[in-house]
């Protein structure tokens, strides 16, 4: 016990009381929730598990499910066919799979209805050909895992594909040599040693399909995103929604077990004997029937996931462009950009600061709280938003009871307390990028370096930021897109004063202004595409 404490006390530091400190500001909304589930159920608790509950649970699940094979299917299948074969137009092909991205999933929800719907383009279209079809029916449970399957699939797609080109070329050689078929080596050998990736890719899906709020909302879904935005404004019952956000944080965890316990223990590591062999020498050239086939399969996606919704935008851009292109147009993309570049510029400050005091710290123990402040990204924003609200709720009691200061204005109409939710929602996308390519650097250079008299920080400098640089763009990039796109925290928390492309989009399809939407929505897809080709070409960079 004496050895244990003479331990502590010489590895204690500076950089443990920092990291704990940081990551525990960062978890706030996290433990905040957790306290409030201490405080009894709400006034509406009972009428919400009677009628509302089973409904949330149901189609929730029904989601998960849908959407999980849709995705898995359409991601595979394009990774397969771009990492195996070889064709013309492939790389504009490759960077059009990743462009559903682009466009968020609430966005594509309207376009669909504005295609198919009651005199929807598409409909008008088939009827001059003499075709009588009055409407598609998209505006249910169905037509939402069209709609997030088609917008979702990239995650599956871009990890899988990684894994896929990876492969030695080896792999295959031997595998042809016993007599395997190409069809049994794609199912017995290829997608078995990809399922990391994919199952990866599929709890970002998961993710993604919990957190959306403006698809299930505009098709009358009900699912615990939108449960929670109904308890908290339309039943006046905040702690009823923390309740709500508790079952989904256990059903969010769940999720996360069964991804764990998948993936297990198993490596899933492939040697390559001959470094000078790349697996591109795998590459297939395809023609003729195949050709047109698998040509098809990878334009469906590209179809229904960024074309068509793009052709609907541009219509309803070009009819409302003369009432809607102005300067408060230009000036709320302008404010987005700011908040999204500035929000990405401490995210991954915040994100080195942890991975850093995480390596510094001798007392490896701590390092778990900077697991817990990275927790955000696998917890709905609108359990943030309500973790948030909570807090600040506690924060302003407190000063107004006890000092007798009022601090009301300070926090809800502050663009800080935005941020602040940005902060800990999407520090997990950088955090894992660049602690990832810290681990390739290792420890040789840095020590090296403590060894000729350098401190961490210029260490730091000096040695590791020049090496990161690529990590951290692509990671500032990857946190950008996520905040411009993100809709149900920026609606809970944003101050009165202040708006974003994605908020405003939604509130005109909200107010029945569908057409209306396609500028704000045209100016957001432009913003993320050119962040997401920058993203791809400094990829492409990096691989070469």
């Amino acid at each position: 016990m004496f050895l244990k404490i003479k331990h502590f006390k010489r590895d204690f530091n500076k950089w443990t009381v920092l990291i704990v400190a940081v990551s525990l500001f960062l978890a706030i909304p996290f433990f905040s929730i957790l306290i409030s589930l201490f405080r009894g159920n709400g006034e509406m608790w009972e009428h919400i598990t009677t009628y509302f509950l089973f409904d949330y649970i149901k189609n929730s699940i029904i989601l998960i499910f849908g959407t999980g094979l849709l995705t898995f299917t359409i991601g595979t299948s394009s990774a397969w066919i771009i990492s195996r074969y070889t064709f013309r137009y492939k790389k504009i092909i490759e960077w059009l799979l990743f462009m559903p991205l682009a466009i968020p999933s609430y966005i594509v929800a309207y376009t669909y209805v504005g295609l198919i719907g009651n005199g929807g383009t598409f409909i008008e279209i088939l009827r001059d050909f003499g075709f009588s079809v009055i409407r598609v029916e998209m505006m249910n449970i169905y037509g939402l895992i069209w709609v997030l399957s088609f917008s979702l699939y990239p995650y599956v797609y871009a990890g899988t594909r990684t894994i896929f080109q990876s492969y030695p070329s080896q792999l295959k050689h031997t595998a042809s040599l016993l007599g395997v078929s190409n069809k049994k080596y794609f199912f017995s050998v290829a997608l078995p040693l990809a399922s990391p990736a994919i199952i990866g890719g599929l709890f970002l899906v998961f993710m993604e399909v919990l957190n959306d709020y403006g698809a299930a909302k505009y098709y009358g879904v009900s699912t615990f995103t939108t449960g929670i935005f109904r308890t908290w404004t339309a039943l006046e019952d905040l702690q009823s929604s923390i309740y709500l956000s508790a079952i989904l944080v256990i059903l969010v965890f769940i999720l996360v077990l069964i991804v764990k316990w998948l993936r297990g223990r198993r490596s899933y590591n492939l040697t390559q004997t001959n470094t000078n062999q790349k697996s591109t020498d795998n590459r297939v050239k395809i023609s003729g029937l195949k050709k047109i086939l698998y040509l098809g399969i990878l334009l469906i996606p590209i179809l229904f996931g960024f074309i068509l919704p793009l052709i609907q935008l541009v219509i309803w851009g070009i009819q409302t462009f003369d009432s809607m292109f102005n300067n408060d147009l230009i000036i709320l993309g302008l404010e987005s950009l700011s908040l999204g570049l500035s929000t990405a510029l401490l995210v991954v400050f915040l994100a080195c600061l942890l991975i850093y005091l995480s390596k510094w710290n001798y007392l490896k123990r701590f390092n778990i709280f900077s697991k817990i402040a990275t927790l955000g990204y696998v917890i709905p924003g609108a359990i943030i938003g309500v973790g948030i609200i909570r807090t600040s709720k506690s924060l302003t009691d407190l000063f107004s009871f006890q000092f007798d200061f009022e601090i009301g204005h300070l926090v809800y109409n502050s663009i800080l307390v935005l941020i602040y939710a940005y902060l800990f929602r999407f520090i997990a996308v950088a955090y894992n990028s660049i602690e990832g390519n810290t681990l390739k650097i290792g420890n040789n250079l840095s020590e090296s370096s403590y060894l000729l008299g350098y401190g961490k920080i210029k260490t730091f400098f000096k040695i590791d930021f020049p090496l990161l640089r690529s990590a951290l763009l692509s990671s500032f990039i990857l946190v950008l897109i996520d905040v411009m796109k993100e809709l149900p925290l920026t609606l809970i928390l944003k101050p009165y004063n202040l708006s974003t492309l994605a908020v405003r989009a939604y509130e005109y399809a909200e107010d029945e202004r569908v057409a209306e939407a396609a500028l704000p929505a045209l100016l957001l897809i432009f913003l993320i595409g050119t962040m997401i080709t920058l993203l791809n070409y400094k990829l492409r960079e990096n691989k070469q």
